[in-house]
């Protein structure tokens, strides 16, 4: 290549499979489906279960249990304080995607969620954007809304206007019409219009939605009013179809079972929860839009063609009810009564509070087992899409397994930068356990990763292995047995048939595999805070 290429690397915030048109989904996302059907469409990439974890790996390339977030920083016990990789931030263990590039002469450019560390010594320009404007810590109202704080607030509903950031001065004050992928996508324009035309560009634009509170501009939930009144079991079989019709899953696909319970509803809980659906839907499009916006600048100053640009998910959607959860405190209920309005008519806007639970996400997930946090491929199996006109592979759906420490070798090696391996700047890093896409986009290989890759999940507890299409599962109680689990993704993609007992030799195989990832990634296994009682 004649030019080294631009970067722009999109990342949605709890995106299910299936919510984008070009994905089997019915809300509406132009821009993105544009980019998917021209491009090339991934139906077997993985990251991992939650968002942070995600984060570190597809800014270093290597195992987020090596990169500082062996578990999430809100999740850290006593017994995994100050143990190394479990620094709850990204860590000097590991050297990050934009220093490498911004070394190598790209101009760097950030504008979206961080989740990597909360201090101005943490947060993006000192892990080399030039430009930055950040949400530092996971989750905030959408909106620059804020209730009163009491000693009776759980914990993780505290997100105050400071926690954001440009470059190394906090965000004060958010402006009065501050809505988050509006200004996200406002500041990654504005970055884009102020850089150094003489350089190529590395823009990073990671969403805060469609995460929780459920929030999104009144115009655009409107047009998803009931929409989804039938539920989200007839969601899911509309989605299983549309996928089935798209080829992003075989005709056959079984996916994996889940309860209807929307006739066991009152009314009132069945109108409440498709109200909050059509606010998630509203948050996505709205993502697109912004999207859109950014895609616009970069084609009328003829700059696409020469921009590879890549969209994800962190990971599956979020089914966590977080009531559940003991993170939130006992307080959260009547918290939320206080504070915010959560009637029908207001869910939705600045002072509301609502998230959808577990039946909405596995209708975004299906076929896949479960959800977001959990190891099994509900939760890390998300749609992802790259689009190049320079490279092969145009207007094609992969089936070939990748996982997202691939991108940061992927970005090196179309720029033309290698990875210093275990030493940079005077200090010891850790080494790409991610490969390069490069030679299977361009149409050299077949495959990325062959049969015999192994890669490795681990996150509160739950534990994955695959090798090839085989992939052990051990979901802990009381969501799961308990027990190592064998499936054969090829025929049960929705992790049905469970083949420990028929296959021991495979399943003792890939347990020889995960204790070898176990010592390469230093795990220590231990059970989370965010686990439901």
């Amino acid at each position: 290549m004649s030019q080294r290429p631009n970067f722009l690397v999109i990342v949605a915030d709890d995106l299910g499979f299936s919510d984008l048109g070009a994905f089997g989904g019915e809300i509406a996302t132009p821009n993105l489906d544009t980019l998917a059907t021209a491009g090339l469409r991934l139906t077997d990439f993985h990251t991992a279960p939650t968002c942070s974890p995600t984060r570190s790996m597809l800014l270093t390339g290597t195992d987020h249990h090596i990169a500082g977030i062996g578990t999430m920083a809100e999740a850290l016990t006593p017994e995994l304080i100050g143990k190394p990789g479990y620094e709850g931030y990204l860590n000097d263990r590991v050297v990050a995607l934009p220093e490498l590039l911004r070394d190598a002469g790209y101009q760097t450019l950030m504008s979206g969620k961080w989740h990597l560390g909360l201090t101005a010594e943490l947060a993006p320009q000192a892990r080399g954007f030039e430009r930055s404007f950040a949400l530092l810590p996971g989750a905030a109202n959408h909106y620059g809304f804020e209730p009163t704080y009491d000693e009776h607030t759980p914990g993780l509903l505290k997100s105050t206007p400071a926690l954001y950031i440009e470059d190394q001065t906090f965000i004060e004050e958010l402006p009065k019409d501050f809505y988050s992928s509006d200004a996200f996508g406002d500041k990654l324009l504005q970055y884009l219009k102020e850089r150094d035309q003489s350089r190529p560009f590395f823009a990073y634009l990671p969403f805060s939605a469609p995460h929780w509170p459920l929030q999104a501009p009144a115009e655009v939930v409107t047009r998803y009013q009931g929409r989804y009144d039938a539920g989200p079991e007839v969601l899911r079989q509309e989605r299983l179809e549309k996928l089935r019709q798209l080829g992003l899953i075989a005709a056959d696909t079984q996916a994996h079972p889940v309860d209807n319970h929307w006739h066991s509803l009152s009314a009132e809980q069945r109108q409440r929860s498709a109200r909050a659906m059509e606010v998630y839907a509203a948050m996505v499009e709205r993502m697109d839009w912004n999207i859109g916006r950014v895609l616009d600048y970069l084609r009328n100053q003829g700059l696409l063609d020469n921009t590879l640009v890549l969209f994800m998910s962190d990971n599956g959607a979020e089914g966590a009810l977080l009531e559940a959860f003991p993170k939130f405190g006992p307080q959260l209920a009547s918290y939320l009564d206080q504070h915010y309005d959560n009637s029908l008519e207001n869910i939705g806007r600045a002072n509301s509070y609502v998230w959808y639970g577990p039946h909405w996400a596995q209708a975004a997930t299906a076929p896949s087992r479960l959800y977001k946090a959990f190891t099994s491929e509900g939760g890390i199996r998300v749609p992802a899409l790259v689009h190049y006109p320079a490279l092969a592979r145009q207007g094609q759906i992969s089936h070939q397994f990748s996982t997202v420490m691939d991108i940061t070798p992927t970005l090196l090696d179309l720029a033309g930068v290698r990875h210093p391996g275990k030493r940079w700047r005077g200090r010891d890093v850790a080494p790409l356990r991610g490969k390069s896409w490069l030679g299977f986009l361009s149409g050299e290989t077949e495959q990325v990763h062959d049969e015999n890759t192994v890669t490795g999940w681990e996150l509160f507890g739950r534990r994955a292995i695959r090798q090839g299409h085989w992939k052990a599962v051990y979901i802990p109680g009381p969501v799961g047995p308990a027990t190592w689990q064998l499936y054969d993704l090829a025929s049960d993609p929705g992790e049905i048939n469970d083949l420990a007992t028929a296959q021991p030799a495979k399943l003792e195989a890939l347990l020889g595999e995960w204790q070898k990832y176990v010592e390469e990634t230093g795990v220590i296994l231990s059970q989370s805070p965010f686990q439901p009682d």
